[in-house]
Parts: structure tokens; C-alpha cells; sequence
């Protein structure tokens, strides 16, 4: 029974690990996006900044 339960836990440890590295998989994908997304803000402030009202 404690050999069972041994199993068990290291199954979980082991599928918290993969959820964990994909996790941090996203956090850069998302990191990587909004870097992008800001440099194209800024580029289109510039643009932006051309015309007078």
C-alpha cells in the first residue's frame, strides 16, 4: 500500500512537472508577444505623431 501510494505521488510529481515547464513555455510566448506587440505601439505612436489635428 505505501509502495502504491509512492507510485501514485510520483506520478503527480511528474505531471506537475510537465505542467510546470509548459507553463513557463507560455510565460515566453507571452513575454516574446507583448515585447512585439509594444515595439509595434511605439512604431505606430511615431507614425501617429506625423499628423496634426
Amino acid at each position: 500500500e505505501q509502495m502504491q501510494g509512492i507510485s501514485q505521488v510520483s506520478v503527480a510529481v511528474s505531471q506537475m512537472d510537465g505542467v510546470t515547464q509548459n507553463n513557463s513555455a507560455l510565460v515566453e510566448e507571452s513575454s516574446a508577444a507583448s515585447q512585439s506587440l509594444s515595439e509595434q505601439a511605439q512604431t505606430l505612436r511615431l507614425a501617429v505623431e506625423t499628423f496634426k489635428v
